[in-house]
C-alpha cells in the first residue's frame, strides 16, 4: 500500500525564467504555455522565487488611474515598489516553498494547505528544479476508478496487510466512497481498518458496519 509520490503526478517539463526576465516576457509566456505562474531560477537551475498572475497583477493594480477618477491605491509592505517593478526579481515572491519528488501527495498537500499556495516547485537533492505539482495535480487521485480503490482497500489493507477476506469483511465502492460490512476478531482492529482505508488514494469517505468477536479495550469479552 502506497501513496502516489510527487514525482507520478508533477509536471516535468517546466516552464521558467530569470531573474532578469521582464514583466512583458512573463506575461506572453502565462499567456502562451496556459500556466498562472512560472518559477524564477538561478544560473544553477535552482529556484529562487515564483511570479504568479497575481504577482503581475498587483503590478497593475498599484499603477495610478490614468483618467485620475480612481484614488490612489493603499499601498502596504512590499506593494509600493509593485508600481516600477520591470523583472522578475522585482515581482517574485520569494523564497519559494518547495517539494521533494519523494514525497507523498499527502506530504505535498498539507504543505500547500499550511502556506495558503497553489503549487510548488519540485527540487533534487541538490536543490534544481526537477518539476512542479499543483493542487490540481494532487487532486488527481481522485479521479481513480472505484474498481481500481476496491482491488487496494481489499487486496492490500484488508488481505495482505491485516489478513481479512472477503468472508470478513465486504467491500463496496461507489464514487470513492467505501463501505465495510462484516466481523473482525477484536473491537481495537475497527479503528485500524478505518485509518488505513481513509489512506488509500482516492478514498472520499469511509462508513464501517463491523462487528467484533472479543472486546479487547475493556476486558469484557462477547461479539458486538
Amino acid at each position: 500500500m502506497q501513496h502516489r509520490m510527487v514525482e507520478d503526478l508533477m509536471t516535468r517539463g517546466v516552464v521558467r525564467v530569470r531573474r532578469d526576465t521582464p514583466f512583458k516576457k512573463i506575461a506572453q509566456l502565462l499567456s502562451d504555455n496556459g500556466v498562472a505562474a512560472v518559477p524564477v531560477v538561478d544560473d544553477l537551475g535552482r529556484p529562487v522565487g515564483i511570479v504568479s498572475e497575481a504577482d503581475l497583477l498587483s503590478k497593475v493594480a498599484a499603477q495610478p488611474d490614468p483618467a485620475g477618477l480612481l484614488p490612489l491605491p493603499d499601498l502596504t509592505g512590499r506593494e509600493p515598489g509593485r508600481a516600477d517593478a520591470a523583472t522578475a526579481e522585482e515581482l517574485m515572491t520569494a523564497p519559494p516553498v518547495t517539494a521533494r519528488p519523494e514525497w507523498t501527495v499527502v506530504e505535498a498537500a498539507r504543505l500547500m494547505d499550511a502556506h495558503r499556495i497553489k503549487r510548488l516547485p519540485v527540487v533534487d537533492e541538490s536543490g534544481v528544479l526537477v518539476g512542479i505539482v499543483s493542487r490540481s495535480d494532487l487532486l488527481r487521485i481522485f479521479l481513480r476508478r472505484d474498481e481500481a480503490i476496491h482491488e487496494e482497500v481489499a487486496g492490500e489493507v484488508l488481505n495482505r496487510t491485516l489478513g481479512l477476506t472477503p468472508a470478513d469483511v465486504t467491500v463496496t465502492v461507489t464514487d470513492g466512497r467505501v463501505v465495510l460490512k462484516g466481523a473482525v476478531a477484536v473491537r481495537s482492529l475497527i479503528p485500524v481498518v478505518e485509518r488505513l482505508c481513509r489512506g488509500v488514494d482516492g478514498v472520499v469517505s469511509v462508513a464501517t458496519d463491523l462487528i467484533y468477536r472479543s472486546d479487547d479495550t475493556s476486558g469484557a469479552p462477547g461479539a458486538r
